[in-house]
């Protein structure tokens, strides 16, 4: 029997590989994704200086309540609009080691709708 924790380990190693082959740049930052039960939190993250550049999450005050697919959509299309206001275009996508599926992917659609490349 798999516990949530293990779970969350198994998921923490995922990202971990990933990591050590995707970075960010200023021109090309990564955009890092992390998914709770009841939250999904962005970030357009700058490894070579270690900055965040801007986040979006369901916690801000632009997303409204609704099913939580559609609230990581909205999460997706606010970060894509907070990436255009900082010249941000293109970005390397990190899905943390989380599955591409859900919620996770309705947050990339909608950041590839409103305008980001990955």
């Amino acid at each position: 029997m798999i516990t949530k924790s293990d779970k969350n380990k198994v998921r923490q190693h995922r990202h971990t590989r990933v990591r050590g082959k995707i970075s960010g740049t200023a021109e090309r930052p990564r955009l890092n994704v992390y998914r709770s039960n009841k939250n999904i939190y962005a970030q357009l993250i700058d490894d070579v200086a270690g900055v965040t550049l801007a986040s979006a999450s369901t916690l801000d005050s632009a997303v409204e309540t609704a099913p939580k697919t559609e609230q990581a959509a909205k999460v997706g299309a606010l970060i894509a609009e907070r990436a255009k206001a900082a010249n941000i275009e293109d970005v390397v996508f990190d899905r943390g080691g989380y599955l591409y599926h859900g919620r996770v992917q309705a947050l990339a659609e909608a950041a590839r709708e409103a305008g980001l490349k990955f």
